[in-house]
């Protein structure tokens, strides 16, 4: 379990959490039928999250997976062709190229 502290001083942001939990911990620690129900189990994966954001980490890879996904099935309509390509001097033009990189040194 974390300090309380956080990195600058006062509580951390975790902090809050982690009280909550020992709260609902502490109030069901005798009662072993609230104990098997797991109360505190929302509490403590509230806590978890705020640590170690596993569950934001695989929401944000989901919606990036989404959209790579949407990206594959509708290519770009607009996409230049080879020719355009060309025309800007990236391929085909070597000699151009070479001839500027020389003048620059």
């Amino acid at each position: 379990m974390a300090s309380g502290y956080g990195i600058h001083g006062g509580t951390s942001r975790c902090f809050p959490y982690w009280q909550e939990y020992m709260a609902c911990y502490v109030m069901t620690k005798d009662d072993p039928v609230a104990r098997e129900k797991g109360p505190c189990l929302p509490r403590l994966e509230d806590y978890y999250e705020c640590l170690h954001h596993k569950k934001e980490y695989a929401r944000a890879r989901a919606m990036q997976e989404a959209l790579r996904k949407a990206e594959r099935a509708h290519p770009r309509e607009n996409a230049p062709k080879l020719g355009q390509i060309r025309s800007l001097g990236l391929l085909g033009h070597e000699d151009e190229s070479k001839a500027m990189m020389g003048a620059k040194q």
